[in-house]
């Protein structure tokens, strides 16, 4: 029977709960005395939810779990995007109840803008606190790492670098003789693995990282056998860097241990939620503010070529399900078969008005209905004719990863040059590799940055035909 294994939590959880709990509803009351507010009870309502769902947003996104290996970086990032979390749970109740106009929108803002930097300040002076206690030899741990291979050598390099973490590698174990007696990445190899359970106890070293390739199943077996006998903590570290990984995680499914190989951090109900919140009011707001301009191009496309002003196109969504994408159509066909050809510079398909939106991208804008409609998102990888894909699908490793995500208007592929016509299969791959960074990387500043970065360069595009 398999034995459950559970996530690995932060030592102080509790504590940090509990101030995450109490400096939102503290920081909402200390505004509303700054301000000359009444704390009536709407206000003590809002400051109890407000601290309530950080706390459960924090435990949805990892916040709690062991961040003494954590970049500072990522905590900041998940602490984001739980506030932003929490605004879009508060925002909706008060729709909800239409009770917004009996709170000061000034009270409420500066509660919005002060509150992460305190949550986020009281962590940043914990965790100096804590280096600082650990400088001086206090609550450190002394590591042995079994295998000076890749891994093992990652592991230690990166404990060294981050000396706060309160790690002390003081070994490394090998069965490979050739080096006995050296040092790898500054640490000695004190000898092999026969006998280790032994040298273990004689050395008593804190925690035991076996770092050996997947292959050497029955060496591992045969190691924590040894160490059964000792009272280390025994830490296992496989070797998937020997896979082409793309935003590798762990998970469990009751307790049994998987490894995502291909995975976005879009998988995560937070972050879709977050991300569908930023597409849903973007999306309204372009679509109010460029009524106007859409009613325009409506009309001009009308007046340049017969046919009708919307061109819909089948394309691949998420999961590769098909969507219809629509734009202002820019041509004399409307190409939607087994085989499409791509426009070319000069293409005599493309009408003179049609050219000068697909050049300026407007005529993409009926794209933001799409986001609407919850089957694309304003940024991602840029969705292909069926029949590209099937063809791409074949010749471009990984390219139906793309599709791990919605399909964007914008993405970081087009605002790095990698737009229009695809002529050669360099080209493709390109785009592909910058699609893949963004699946990889994604964050709601990401998408920000890319949002910026296309108002500047991304509408106008020469290689758009």
């Amino acid at each position: 029977m398999l034995n459950a294994i559970k996530p690995d939590k932060s030592s102080y959880v509790w504590i940090h709960r509990l101030i995450d709990f109490l400096i939102p509803f503290f920081l909402l009351f200390l505004i509303t005395i700054i301000l000359n507010i009444p704390w009536q009870d709407r206000y003590i309502t809002m400051g109890l939810l407000g601290g309530f769902t950080f706390v459960f947003s924090s435990q949805v996104v990892g916040i709690y779990r062991n961040w003494r290996g954590r970049s500072l970086f990522s905590s900041v990032r998940l602490i984001l995007n739980a506030w932003l979390l929490t605004w879009a749970t508060l925002i909706i109740i008060a729709f909800l109840y239409k009770d917004s106009a009996n709170f000061s929108r000034i009270a409420i803002t500066s509660w919005a803008l002060i509150t992460p930097f305190f949550l986020i300040g009281y962590r940043i002076i914990f965790r100096y606190l804590l280096a600082q206690y650990r400088a001086h030899g206090n609550n450190t741990k002394s590591v042995a790492i079994i295998g000076a291979g890749k891994v093992g050598q990652h592991i230690a390099e990166t404990i060294q670098a981050n000396q706060w973490l309160g790690y002390r590698v003081s070994a490394f174990y090998d069965d490979n003789s050739r080096l006995h007696n050296t040092k790898v990445s500054n640490i000695p190899v004190l000898g092999d693995t026969d006998g280790i359970g032994d040298t273990v106890n004689q050395l008593k070293y804190n925690e035991i990282y076996i770092c050996l390739p997947l292959r050497a199943e029955h060496k591992i077996k045969q190691i924590l056998d040894q160490l059964t006998d000792t009272t280390s903590v025994v830490k296992f570290v496989p070797d998937l860097f020997s896979f082409d990984l793309m935003h590798a995680k762990s998970s469990d499914i009751k307790g049994i241990p998987v490894f995502s190989v291909y995975d976005t951090p879009l998988t995560s109900l937070s972050n879709r939620l977050i991300k569908r919140v930023e597409d849903l009011a973007l999306a309204t707001i372009i679509l109010v503010l460029t009524s106007p301009l859409l009613c325009w191009i409506a009309i001009k496309v009308k007046w340049s070529s017969p046919g009708p002003v919307i061109f819909k196109q089948k394309r691949y969504g998420i999961n590769g399900k098909e969507i219809k994408v629509y734009k202002f159509r820019s041509m004399t066909t409307q190409d939607d078969g087994s085989i499409i050809k791509q426009a070319t510079k000069g293409d005599s398909r493309v009408t003179p008005f049609g050219a000068f939106i697909r050049r300026t991208s407007l005529d993409e804008l009926p794209q933001f209905i799409n986001v609407l409609q919850g089957k694309m998102s304003i940024v991602g990888p840029r969705p292909h004719a069926i029949a590209h894909n099937e063809q791409y699908r074949k010749l471009v490793p990984k390219y139906m990863q793309r599709h791990l995500v919605k399909p964007g208007i914008t993405g970081w592929a087009q605002i790095n040059g990698w737009r229009g016509e695809t002529d050669t299969l360099e080209k493709m791959e390109k785009r592909v590799e910058f699609d893949l960074h963004y699946i990889n990387n994604w964050s709601l500043w990401f998408d920000l940055r890319i949002i910026f970065l296309t108002i500047f360069k991304g509408f106008v595009d020469k290689n758009a035909y």
